[in-house]
């Protein structure tokens, strides 16, 4: 699975990737998108604070069982970088990364392609321009 990042210098804070994500889980704060940034499942501090199991580590990704959550507030308040709401009538909301879809429309919206989901293409391609400017400097 193709984890979602963002490229702040690029956002240029117009809000189509919050208003085009099909679970209300994309806020812009400070101009910079904030989505939830899929902890790995051992530090995933809204999966161990679940008292009922509602959020789970599956293929991957860090998922909210809408079915599960009793709306408590537990992961809002333990998510590190506030990637997570809840409505007390709703339960909680947190991206998941269009798991089920074949685009991801925060993506596909961008005017800018501040977001992007092949973030391991983009650390190879920075790799790779590191290692081409260390070489032309040695």
């Amino acid at each position: 699975m193709n984890d979602l990042s963002v490229i702040p210098n690029m956002c240029v804070n117009c809000s189509i990737c919050e208003k085009s994500c099909p679970t209300n889980s994309m806020r812009i704060v400070d101009g910079i998108p904030l989505f939830c940034m899929n902890c790995s499942p051992d530090k995933a501090s809204c999966l161990k604070i679940c008292p009922t199991g509602a959020i789970e580590s599956v293929g991957g990704a860090i998922l909210l069982n809408k079915d599960e959550c009793i709306g408590c507030g537990a992961c809002e308040n333990a998510c590190p970088v506030g990637a997570i709401s809840v409505d007390k009538f709703k339960g909680a909301t947190k991206c998941n990364f269009c798991i089920n879809e074949d685009t991801k429309e925060c993506v596909e919206s961008c005017p800018t392609n501040a977001l992007t989901d092949n973030s391991k293409e983009i650390v190879d391609e920075t790799r790779l321009k590191m290692a081409k400017k260390i070489k032309d400097i040695i």
